[in-house]
Formats: structure tokens, sequence, C-alpha cells
């Protein structure tokens, strides 16, 4: 019998709904990763530009640099061979392909750490991030706090009349609300 070990990377995600911590979660696991100086890359999608260009930032305003990208398939082609951890912020903005870009990276030995919503305004898995869960080793779901009735928050609700799924913004277009206080848009409900 043979006794091999190998160096084996991983997927962690954060989710939950808008104003949960998850972009704070995220930027705090990153400081802790470069107090140990372990070599580190960030990515973001370009659709997302309401606090800065480039960097990670949480409604709190903590920041961290990163690198912006149109697809998940670029963040593949970016990582460097000796980056040991990687950060992907806004998850669900991503394609369907950022599940196998994980994997590929956690299987080439790295730290993979995604955040992002799991449900979108009408209550609904969100994009990548369902798969994303499915597929990760380390599950954390935030809660925020409804606003309300004050009972813990799963829900992101969309307070303008847009039915496009993806309509970036923060407070004056979106607030937590828990599964009691939350209405989904008329005509369409979240599924069970």
């Amino acid at each position: 019998m043979s006794d091999v070990r190998h160096r084996t990377g991983w997927v962690e995600v954060i989710t939950g709904p808008m104003f949960s911590g998850k972009s704070e979660e995220l930027i705090r696991r990153l400081r802790r990763v470069e107090i140990a100086r372990q070599r580190l890359q960030t990515f973001k999608p370009a659709i997302d530009d309401r606090f800065h260009a480039t960097d990670i930032v949480s409604h709190n305003q903590q920041r961290m640099p990163g690198e912006t990208v149109a697809s998940s398939a670029e963040i593949l082609a970016r990582v460097d061979e000796a980056t040991e951890v990687v950060g992907i912020d806004e998850g669900q903005f991503f394609d369907q392909d950022l599940v196998e870009v994980c994997n590929i990276l956690a299987k080439q030995g790295k730290r993979v750490i995604v955040a992002g919503l799991d449900q979108d305004y009408r209550g609904r898995p969100f994009g990548p991030m369902p798969a994303m869960m499915a597929a990760a080793e380390y599950v954390t779901k935030q809660l925020a706090i409804c606003v309300i009735c004050g009972n813990p928050a799963n829900h992101t609700q969309r307070l303008t009349g847009s039915r496009a799924q993806i309509q970036v913004g923060a407070q004056g277009l979106y607030e937590a609300r828990c599964r009691c206080c939350f209405q989904a848009p008329p005509d369409e409900s979240p599924s069970a």
C-alpha cells in the first residue's frame, strides 16, 4: 500500500443576502492569508463597479486590492502558478463555468474562497452559486437583519420595479428581509 500524500486545495463559499457581511468576511479571511504571508490573488467581475473599479469593497468600506475580470475563464488564465489562495467576490455575477474553474484551482492545490449571493431578488437560486455551494468543501451562510421586523434575514428585497435579474446596486435599491417580510415581485413567487 502506498502512503502518497499530495498537496490538496479546497473551495470555501461565503453566501447569503445583501447586507449580510459576505464581502466583509471574505476580506477578513484574505487578511489572515496576508498575515500568513501566503501568495494571494483576488478577483471580482467587471460589472461590479459600485464602490471601486478594481478593489473588493464591503458595504462598511473595508477594502482589498483586486483584479476585475469579464469571465470565469479569465480568472483561470490570470492565476499565477505560485499563488496559494484565490479570493473571488460577487460570484453570482459570473458564468456557470465558475464552478469548474474553482475545482481546477483546488485540484492544483490552491485554497479558493468565493463570496456571493445565493438568491436573486425573486428568492430564486442565483447564477453559479448553488452549484458552487454543492462543489465546495466549506459553506458559510451569512444572515442579515430584516429592516422590517429585526429577525434574521435570508432574502434580498429589490425596491425598484426592474425585472432584470442583474441590477447592480446597494442601499436604496435593495434591503434585507426575513422570509415573512420578503415580498416576491407580482406574478413571480420564490421557488420552494
